[in-house]
């Protein structure tokens, strides 16, 4: 199969063939990007993580050089200031155009890369539902966003069809960046270029079609559309493009707006012109980009809030916690949820996590959780900080106790004044809350 899939990409590519050939047999591009809710470009560069060469492609966005390792082990990555992602990766979600206040679905999240620059566009403001159909998949998206410190989103765990249905005409901007044969990641998984065949990029096409249907009837009108793949064949991307056109009259393929990687391969009527290509070539691991605009009516379906009292000793917490409380507070069972906008009820989707999660009540006792202190926006909200030293830090994130005293109760910690972890102080000592699967070995 590698020997068709070859002969393919020489038909697609023609003279620049063998310069693909030669980029196969080098490293693929690596990168992160920095989450621009927590910290400013200046700032992250300022703390000297690593060097790092600056992407064309997203400004948030670096390449990282070879030699380069475990940075996932870093603090400032434990501590949710950049997400690692490959450049090209960014480029859907600077085609979509995002603005404070939006709207927004990523029907296709995990493992988050898109959703958390998603959301650090939105900045807190607005409402992001990030889905994911396999469950496995779908935790490693709420660990990432969780990390990163996001709080006015939704992370779901549902079939695009259940969304369609919940979510009638609900967004500005709605993303799918479509599950793919994945010819552009062969670099990174070269046994994928093996197992490679006609027939899986033709039921991949067939899937991405069903998917943007969806995808259609959740948009608003006047809303934007961006379709993305990380692969190169033409049944995915360009005759998808036209395919969805056809069935939605509505629909307008619209410019791009961006200036990096190139435009489509030419197909039927298609203005290829308006869609991006990202190859090796151009600094990139294999991207397909398309934006669409829904000019047609589209019905709306209300919103509905939902509103519940919490536990007094959760309420005490937050009290004790925070300089200034959040607006709004649910409570599901036993665990308490925090957002700055009303929380969305919804009757068949499984929602794995809506705004903050700020503890389970326990005996009549409040436990906080992890994502209570990593969230961005309660950054300078807390009463009692702990602001470690770098040799501190690499105590802590092993799971060992601080000989701090001084302090008593619920602590945020911090590295450099960005909030990674928290620990629950008795005068003499903090004693270590980390939780057991992230801390460092």
């Amino acid at each position: 199969m590698k020997e068709l899939f070859l002969k393919r990409m020489e038909e697609y590519l023609k003279e620049e063939y063998p310069k693909y050939l030669e980029t196969l047999e080098e490293d693929a591009y690596r990168g992160l990007r920095v989450n621009t809710s927590k910290i400013s470009v200046e700032e992250f560069l300022k703390l000297g993580v690593c060097s790092l060469r600056p992407s064309s492609i997203c400004p948030q966005s670096f390449y990282l050089p070879k030699e380069v390792e475990g940075l996932g082990n870093h603090p400032a990555h434990l501590a949710g200031l950049f997400y690692m992602q490959e450049p090209s990766a960014s480029s859907a979600v600077e085609v979509l155009g995002v603005e404070e206040g939006d709207w927004v679905l990523d029907m296709c999240a995990a493992p988050g890369g898109k959703s958390t620059q998603i959301a650090a566009k939105l900045n807190h403001s607005g409402f992001l539902v990030s889905n994911e159909i396999e469950p496995k998949r779908a935790m490693a998206l709420l660990s990432n966003m969780e990390r990163l410190g996001f709080s006015e989103c939704m992370i779901t765990n549902a079939h695009p069809k259940d969304l369609e249905k919940e979510m009638h005409g609900w967004f500005d901007k709605v993303l799918v960046d479509a599950p793919c044969s994945g010819e552009g990641m062969f670099k990174k998984h070269s046994k994928a270029m093996e197992d490679w065949s006609v027939e899986h990029v033709e039921a991949c096409a067939q899937r991405q079609l069903h998917i943007l249907d969806s995808a259609y009837e959740t948009l608003k009108e006047g809303g934007i559309l961006v379709y993305s793949t990380c692969t190169y064949s033409m049944e995915e991307n360009e005759h998808v493009v036209y395919e969805f056109l056809k069935k939605y009259a509505d629909m307008e393929l619209i410019d791009s707006g961006v200036s990096f990687g190139r435009c489509g391969f030419a197909y039927k009527d298609l203005e290829v012109e308006k869609v991006r290509r990202i190859f090796p070539m151009d600094e990139g691991e294999g991207h397909f980009v398309a934006k669409f605009k829904k000019n047609g009516s589209s019905s709306y379906d209300r919103r509905k809030e939902v509103t519940s009292k919490i536990d007094p000793c959760a309420a005490s917490f937050l009290k004790q916690q925070l300089t200034l409380l959040p607006s709004y507070t649910l409570q599901i069972q036993d665990k308490v949820y925090a957002k700055n906008t009303p929380f969305i009820k919804l009757k068949n989707i499984h929602i794995l996590r809506q705004g903050i999660l700020c503890g389970n009540i326990v005996k009549n006792r409040f436990e906080p959780h992890q994502h209570f202190y990593s969230a961005q926006v309660h950054q300078g909200c807390f009463v009692q900080i702990y602001d470690m030293n770098e040799e501190e830090t690499q105590r802590y994130l092993k799971g060992n106790l601080l000989p701090v005293t001084g302090y008593k109760g619920y602590t945020a910690l911090t590295w450099k004044h960005h909030p990674i972890a928290f620990a629950k102080g008795d005068g003499s000592v903090l004693k270590n809350k980390y939780p057991k699967g992230m801390r460092l070995r």
